[in-house]
């Protein structure tokens, strides 16, 4: 009866950390692939990592996606991920932006919230697209 209950237990444990792992591998998959879809102006693509409540909310205007048409990503470089919870992690973003028109540079922050939705087994962006108004 010991074998079983310690068997039984093992086996728990390591369902456990299989599903932390898969948790963690679409946790990259997704920062990774927002990360390209930003790098390669694809804004649709991007639009898409956001969590579909906040996309409701907040919908793109006409005026953002014309800005976003107006400029080129140069360089995407992300610090983190920061677990602040079990479900919720943070990241900084600097992105480098070149105005298509004038070739001129400027960077912006992007500080990213991303929360992990068992239900459907996806990480949502809560915190929507990067503003890229110049500063």
């Amino acid at each position: 009866m010991r074998r079983i209950v310690i068997t039984g237990a093992a086996l728990l444990l390591l369902a456990g950390c299989a599903t932390l792992q898969n948790k963690n591998v679409l946790r990259d998959d997704t920062l990774d692939g927002y990360a390209a879809a930003l790098r390669w102006g694809d804004i649709q693509g991007a639009w898409n990592y956001v969590d579909p409540a906040v996309r409701a909310e907040h919908p793109l205007t006409p005026q953002q996606k014309a800005l976003y048409n107006t400029v080129r990503v140069a360089e995407y470089t992300a610090s983190g991920p920061t677990a602040t919870d079990a479900d919720t992690i943070q990241q900084t973003a600097q992105i480098s932006l070149i105005v298509k028109t004038s070739q001129h540079v400027y960077d912006v922050l992007d500080h990213q919230t991303w929360h992990w939705d068992a239900k459907a087994k996806h990480w949502w962006l809560e915190s929507g697209l990067p503003d890229i108004n110049p500063n």
